[in-house]
């Protein structure tokens, strides 16, 4: 099961270094992994994404709590959120082929950031399926690069962390 967990921590250094180990330590892979100050520049939000059993990532967000700098742990499971990720991808852009590549950047509301004569180069924002979605489509024309954010979520409404 994936889970999607934000940690708000003192934003100090090697606050990172101990959070990331914490899984590793438990021999968790971290699928992605975003840090950003918040509203307030000493705190700091982390959101990990990790597939784990239920009952394990229950025991790592305990741990969590034992670390120093950690203020707050969310486990958005059953949590409506808004979840979002950044790619930048640059892909072939033969002459034949622009037009097609420009079509479907436009229906992912995507954006071309940068063009050569061999090129483009796209950022597009959103759910990870949707980004999945256009990389996929953009395969067939050859991705030369490519990078991507993790996912950031905050929690719907009221709510916060």
């Amino acid at each position: 099961m994936k889970h999607t967990i934000s940690v708000l921590v003192n934003n100090r250094p090697g606050v990172l270094a101990r959070t990331a180990s914490l899984f590793a330590r438990r021999g968790f892979n971290i699928d992605s992994l975003a840090v950003s100050t918040t509203q307030d520049p000493d705190i700091s939000r982390m959101t990990i994404v990790v597939e784990g059993p239920d009952a394990v990532l229950e025991q790592i967000s305990k741990q969590l709590y034992k670390l120093m700098d950690v203020i707050k742990v969310l486990d958005h499971q059953d949590e409506a959120v808004i979840n979002r990720e950044l790619a930048l991808i640059k892909v072939n852009a033969e002459a034949g082929a622009r037009g097609e590549i420009m079509q479907t950047v436009s229906i992912f509301r995507a954006n071309i950031v940068d063009v050569s004569d061999r090129s483009f180069t796209i950022e597009v924002t959103g759910s990870a399926d949707k980004v999945d979605a256009l990389i996929g489509l953009l395969n067939q024309y050859g991705i030369r690069e490519m990078m991507r954010t993790g996912r950031i979520v905050l929690s719907r409404g009221g709510r916060t962390a």
